[in-house]
């Protein structure tokens, strides 16, 4: 089945350089495509990389150099579902690398292109949205103080 939608990233110049670096993080990803410039436009060079098309692990991305009009922010941030501590550590050390240590909180990172991530372990919801309300604050202030999700942690804390 094909993607009815795929997210096109912004970047003024570094698409190229930001698809090679996620389908590196990821398994099963891998570039589908690479379109050039037929001209010269905003400040990009005909020739140069237009649009990288990749996939990550099956859902289609597209990365466009468009110059530097728009940046991307943190109002959209890709989740990463995790199901245990070693998975979280990979993913928030690799893709937090590089990136804004201002920009980590409750399991959001914001890596080198300044794209935001949630490495989030699959417990977390379900903590959050536990019958007990005791142990569902008790997990949400947890989580409140940790930067990357320390799931023995949030286990002690929702365990109270």
């Amino acid at each position: 089945m094909t993607n009815k939608i795929t997210p096109c990233l912004w970047f003024d110049t570094r698409a190229e350089d930001a698809a090679r670096f996620y389908v590196s993080v990821f398994k099963d990803s891998k570039i589908t495509s690479i379109g050039r410039y037929p001209q010269d436009m905003h400040d990009n060079k005909a020739g140069s990389v237009m649009i990288v098309a990749f996939e990550l692990n099956g859902q289609s991305f597209t990365a466009l150099n468009g110059g530097p009009f728009f940046k991307l922010s943190e109002a959209v941030s890709f989740q990463i579902e995790c199901t245990t501590q070693e998975e979280v550590d990979y993913y928030w050390e690799t893709l937090s690398a590089g990136g804004d240590p201002e920009c980590q909180q409750c399991g959001w990172l914001k890596d080198q292109f300044g794209l935001s991530w949630q490495v989030v372990p699959t417990i977390v919801p379900e903590m959050m949205t536990d019958a007990d309300p005791a142990k569902a604050q008790r997990a949400f202030q947890a989580v409140l103080q940790m930067k990357k999700i320390d799931i023995a942690a949030l286990q002690r804390a929702f365990a109270g």
